[in-house]
């Protein structure tokens, strides 16, 4: 059991008879009235988040997970298939557990969220940034750099990302995967 006073990012608790992340939290104490905490819990199975506020002092049950290294292999009709670091134990995980699944490459290392005491997949977390390669994209007009002015690329996992004008088929861009945003042009 924990209070209110241990949440932090990324605590897992249970609420409402499911599993939850805290995304963001914060301390109100009001003028008038009793003092409470405004949070944005993420459910790890939907993935949807919701917002809920605790009264402070509020005894919550925390859940321990743990983030466990592993290499996505490759994807087949099971799956994605992902190889854990050190065991080389294969897992299949399906679509819906992974966040931002268009963003993974062949080889690519990813933590995979396990629940501590059932051995359950809960998510997949891909790391903050990737690199990928522009595979199509419309030709930019030199010079035409006055204003941001965006294009969507194609990258070479299929995902569509909206790019600065002078970025071209064949060059490498950095992505960050928490918001789909295009972050720079990579040199290689």
């Amino acid at each position: 059991m924990a209070t209110t006073q241990d949440f932090r990012n990324g605590l897992v608790i249970e609420f409402n008879n499911d599993l939850y992340a805290i995304v963001q939290f914060q301390h109100v104490k009001p003028g008038k009235g009793p003092a409470f905490v405004r949070t944005k819990l993420k459910n790890l199975k939907t993935g949807r988040v919701i917002d809920n506020t605790f009264t402070a002092g509020v005894k919550v049950n925390v859940t321990r997970v743990e983030r466990r290294p592993y290499q996505y292999l490759y994807r087949d009709d099971m799956g994605y298939c992902f190889m854990h670091n050190e065991t080389f134990d294969q897992i299949h995980v399906p679509e819906h557990m992974i966040d931002q699944h268009e963003f993974l490459k062949e080889g690519q290392n990813v933590e995979i969220v396990v629940h501590a005491d059932t051995e359950n997949i809960l998510s997949v977390e891909l790391p903050p940034f990737v690199v990928l390669e522009v595979t199509y994209t419309e030709p930019g007009l030199r010079g035409d750099t006055a204003t941001n002015t965006l294009k969507p690329a194609t990258t070479e996992t299929g995902a569509t990302v909206m790019v600065p004008l002078f970025v071209n088929t064949g060059d490498k861009i950095k992505i960050d995967t928490r918001d789909n945003s295009y972050v720079e042009r990579v040199k290689t």
